[in-house]
């Protein structure tokens, strides 16, 4: 969006994690107003009007009409702890909260280079996404632990992975899965 730019592109004007989102990864998305960007984003045009807040929850008016059924489905990352993960940075700092965000991409990073058999990539960025950082770090010491998966085979070591970061998911009664916004009419 002309004239859109802001300094944090990790974590979105809206509260989407960004720098955990699979088109960042990629290098396909700038991130949340570091460049061109999504053109036709309806919160972004908002900020301008609003004279450029970072963050729509630094706004006077939020929430808004603009949000009604936005966590209903998922992009490329999860929507619907958004509202948790904006009540987390409000809570701890942003700073903090960053901090936070740059410990889940280096474990994001370390699954997709060690455990990805190509077919992981949505589910890691998800768990990541998703999970609490003591459950992550208890899935990584869990893989560590387990010197005989250096020896096996990419596939088997993701099965590990998967099987580790799905279980800390069902204890916490998440869904791993992305869902498809309903379509309308």
């Amino acid at each position: 969006m002309k004239g859109f730019i802001r300094e944090e592109t990790r974590f979105s004007l809206c509260g989407l994690n960004c720098c955990l989102c699979s088109m960042y990864l990629g290098g396909y998305c700038p991130g949340c107003g570091g460049g061109v960007g999504n053109q036709s984003c309806a919160i972004a045009k908002c900020s301008l009007e609003h004279g450029g807040v970072p963050f729509c929850w630094e706004c006077p008016e939020y929430p808004c009409s603009r949000y009604e059924d936005f966590d209903d489905g998922d992009s490329f990352v999860p929507h619907w702890n958004r509202q948790q993960d904006i009540a987390q940075a409000r809570e701890v700092g942003l700073e903090a909260y960053l901090v936070q965000l740059v410990e889940k991409r280096a474990i994001l990073d370390e699954l997709l280079a060690h455990y990805n058999d190509g077919r992981r990539k949505t589910l890691f960025n998800t768990a990541v996404y998703l999970l609490p950082l003591e459950d992550l770090h208890t899935v990584t010491a869990a893989l560590n632990s387990r010197p005989e998966l250096a020896e096996q085979s990419v596939k088997e070591r993701a099965l590990a992975a998967v099987g580790l970061l799905q279980e800390a998911a069902d204890r916490r009664g998440i869904s791993l899965k992305l869902n498809k916004k309903a379509k309308k009419g």
